[in-house]
C-alpha cells in the first residue's frame, strides 16, 4: 500500500559482493574470499529467519560469472557443493524451503545439479522461510525464457499483461522483492531478478560480504523500516493538501 511503513520486508534479496576484494586486502587468493563467505551466508540466513523475513534470495553465481578464470569457477563449483551438502540437514531442520534459480548451463557439474535437486526435494514441504539461491542466473535470460514460453503457449499478443507474463517466469509464486542489499558499496543491479526488483528499495552497505553479519543485516532492515514506499504515488497526507 502506498505510503505504508512496513515492519519487516516480506522478501529480501542479497547481492553477495566483495569476496575478491576481501581476499586482496589480505594478500590472499580470491578463492579464500569465497571460502570465507560461507560463514556470512549461514549467519544471514539465520538472521533473516529470526527477524521474520519470509523470502530470502541470494545471488551466488551469475550467467556472466562463467567468464571468470576456469580455476576459480571450478573452485566455486566444488565449494558450493560442499556447502550445500554440509548445511542441508540444518536448513531442513529450520523449516526452510530451498530453491535454486537458474541451474541450466550444461557446464554445471552433474553431481552439483543433483545436490541442488535433492535439497529442493528434501525441503519442498517446509513452510518456513523460502530461500532462493540464484545460481547460473541472469534476469534478462529469465525474461527472454518467459517470452518464449508465452509464445509457445499461444497467448494472443493483446491478452498479454504483467500477470500473464509473470506466470511464465521461473518460480512464478515468488513475490516481488521489497529490499535488495548489495554489500561492498558497489551500486549496480548486475542482471539480478530484474522483473522482481522493479519496485525494491536498495541499500548499499560498504561492508565486504565475508565481513557482513547478522547485525549488519538487521541494520539494513531498520533502514528499510524508515522508508516510505510510494510505488510512484504520493504520501496519503499530501493528497488534498491546501497551499496558501
Amino acid at each position: 500500500m502506498a505510503g505504508e511503513r512496513r515492519s519487516v520486508p516480506h522478501h529480501v534479496a542479497c547481492v553477495m559482493d566483495g569476496n575478491g576484494r576481501w581476499a586482496a586486502l589480505r594478500s590472499q587468493p580470491r578463492t579464500s574470499g569465497h571460502r570465507a563467505a560461507e560463514t556470512t551466508v549461514i549467519d544471514v540466513i539465520e538472521a533473516a529467519r529470526t527477524a521474520g523475513v519470509r523470502w530470502l534470495s541470494l545471488y551466488a553465481f551469475s550467467t556472466e560469472n562463467w567468464r571468470r578464470p576456469t580455476d576459480e569457477v571450478d573452485f566455486l563449483m566444488r565449494l558450493v557443493r560442499r556447502v550445500v551438502r554440509k548445511h542441508a540437514t540444518l536448513l531442513h531442520a529450520r523449516g526452510i524451503r530451498c530453491r535454486f534459480l537458474g541451474v541450466a548451463d550444461p557446464r554445471i557439474p552433474a553431481p552439483l545439479a543433483q545436490d541442488f535437486a535433492d535439497l529442493m526435494t528434501l525441503t519442498s514441504g517446509n513452510r518456513g522461510m523460502t530461500l532462493t539461491v540464484a545460481f547460473d542466473h541472469g534476469g534478462r535470460g529469465d525474461i527472454v525464457e518467459a517470452a518464449r514460453s508465452l509464445i509457445r503457449s499461444g497467448v494472443r499478443a493483446d491478452a498479454v499483461d504483467e500477470r500473464h507474463f509473470a506466470a511464465h517466469l521461473p518460480f512464478p509464486d515468488t513475490p516481488d522483492v521489497d529490499l535488495v542489499i548489495r554489500t561492498s558499496g558497489e551500486q549496480r543491479i548486475s542482471n539480478f531478478m530484474l522483473w522482481q526488483v522493479a519496485y525494491a528499495e536498495w541499500i548499499f552497505p560498504p561492508v565486504l560480504w565475508p565481513d557482513f553479519r547478522g547485525p549488519h543485516f538487521l541494520e539494513c532492515l531498520h533502514t528499510y523500516q524508515q522508508r516510505n514506499r510510494r510505488f510512484g504515488g504520493v504520501p496519503p497526507q499530501v493528497i488534498g493538501e491546501h497551499h496558501p
